[in-house]
């Protein structure tokens, strides 16, 4: 190892600032694999920090949010989840496709 790999200042080997394309998107979905079901739980509890209706309201007062709306919400959410999880399993079967060259083992050459 020359002199150059080396940081001077720490003693410790220098890492390489960028890396191969390949591992940064199946890094970058992996992450996804992993936020999205957070991302669902965080959304689905969106409406418990809605304000109650109030079954009296006075004039000219918000009366809360309808428990109609709220329901119609936790519905656009799990068709968006379901959405975000058939764009995710696509990308990954690309990436799958592309990663084993059309093979259908990993360790396999391609023609």
């Amino acid at each position: 190892m020359n002199h150059s790999d080396w940081d001077d200042t720490r003693g410790r080997q220098k890492t390489a600032l960028f890396v191969e394309r390949r591992t940064y998107r199946r890094r970058r979905l992996m992450d996804i694999a992993r936020l999205l079901p957070f991302t669902g739980a965080l959304l689905f509890c969106v409406p418990l920090m809605w304000p109650n209706p109030d079954p009296y309201p006075a004039p000219d007062t918000a009366g809360g949010m309808p428990m109609s709306e709220a329901i119609t919400y936790m519905f656009v959410v799990w068709t968006l989840l379901i959405l975000a999880s058939l764009g995710f399993s696509s990308a990954v079967r690309l990436w799958a496709e592309n990663w084993t060259e059309g093979t259908d083992q990993p360790g396999e050459e391609g023609p």
